[in-house]
Order: structure tokens, then C-alpha cells, then sequence
């Protein structure tokens, strides 16, 4: 099944779904190809500091807190059950844009996760700093202010990837297939429930 975004009242077809795959920032499906069942992982070591009386983790190579979010950079990534190339795959991630979670760093890798808990180590050029999120409900309205009385503007199946923006307390600006609206926090994965941005 392929996943996309459509206008209120328009369906897309295959040339469509096409032309957004080549901009990247579009309505797809994710696929992390297992290739050995997954295992539990040693964690690497944190660095903790205080800010305004609470405790953040932050990592010991890049000092950014974790965890944190970071997406794909490529069509494919592998997870390893280490951070070096010595240790085995245990899934590979083939989606570029896909969102995940940075759980821990060791030198050149990082330790991430998908919406699901699969993940592994990755090495970082791997990574990339643009923030996506994953849609969790079935057609989600985007809307054109963030309320749930404002108009809908397009609508975005289950699993598709969105670039985020702006985000509130509650609600989240994405964009993707050449559309863009406000989604609520709750319906989306690939930023904090508490998460504000500009």
C-alpha cells in the first residue's frame, strides 16, 4: 500500500506519488527491512548536566541532549547490534527522511530507534539534522490554523512522512507532497509531547 496526501475531495494517482518522491519530502511508506531479530544493546555512556533545576542527558560526543530527533539521510541505513563495523546488522532502515530517535552516541555512531523500537547503531553521516515526523492516524487532516475548527487543507495517510516546522504546546506544522497545515502532536511521532519550535 502506498501511503500519500491528498486535497479534501481529490484523489492522487501513481504520476503524482512519483513527482513527490523525487522532492523527498513526501507521503511515504517506511519499511525497516529486519535482517535479524532484534536484541537489547549496551548503552553508551551520557553526560549529565542541570538546567533550570532539571536533569538533561546530553551525549558525550556531540554534547546535544538525548534523546533527540534526527531522520534518515539516505535510502537505506544499517542498524548494528555495536557502534563499529564489526558488529553484525540487525536491521536496515530504507526509507530517506524517515524519522528516529537518538538514544545514545560512541564516537562516529549513534544509537537510534524507529516509531516501533527497532533500531540499532548508525553511523552518523547517515544521519541528518532535518526533522520529519512520522503520521500515526489514518488520514489526518491538516488544517490551516492549529485548531481543530480551522479549515482542512489535505489530508495524510497512516505511516507518511512529513517535514515538521512550527511546533506548539499541542499542535505541529508539517508540510509534504507540495501541501502544508497544522497536525496535532497526538497523531504524530518524531517530536516531544513538551517540544515547542519556531
Amino acid at each position: 500500500m502506498t501511503a500519500r496526501i491528498e486535497k479534501p475531495g481529490q484523489r492522487f494517482g501513481a504520476s503524482w506519488l512519483g513527482a513527490c518522491v523525487a522532492m523527498l519530502i513526501l507521503a511515504a511508506p517506511l519499511a525497516a527491512a529486519p535482517v535479524r531479530a532484534p536484541v537489547p544493546m549496551d548503552s553508551a555512556p551520557l553526560i549529565r548536566t542541570q538546567s533550570e533545576g532539571d536533569q538533561i542527558q546530553r551525549g558525550p560526543v556531540t554534547n546535544l541532549p538525548l534523546p533527540r530527533y534526527v531522520s534518515l539521510k539516505g535510502n537505506e541505513g544499517n542498524a548494528r547490534r555495536g557502534p563499529s563495523l564489526s558488529h553484525r546488522i540487525d536491521w536496515v532502515f530504507r526509507h530517506a527522511g524517515m524519522p528516529l530517535r537518538v538514544t545514545a552516541e560512541f564516537g562516529h555512531w549513534r544509537r537510534v530507534e524507529d516509531s516501533d523500537g527497532a533500531g540499532g547503531w548508525v553511523h552518523y553521516a547517515l544521519l541528518s539534522g532535518v526533522r520529519t515526523v512520522l503520521v500515526t492516524e489514518d488520514m489526518l487532516e491538516l488544517r490551516t490554523r492549529p485548531n481543530s475548527n480551522a479549515d482542512v487543507v489535505a489530508r495524510a495517510e497512516a505511516r507518511a512522512i512529513l517535514r515538521l516546522g512550527e511546533c506548539n504546546p499541542e499542535w505541529c506544522r508539517v508540510s509534504g507532497g507540495g501541501q502544508r497545515g497544522w497536525v496535532p502532536k497526538a497523531a504524530i511521532w518524531g517530536v516531544d509531547p513538551g517540544e515547542t519550535r519556531d
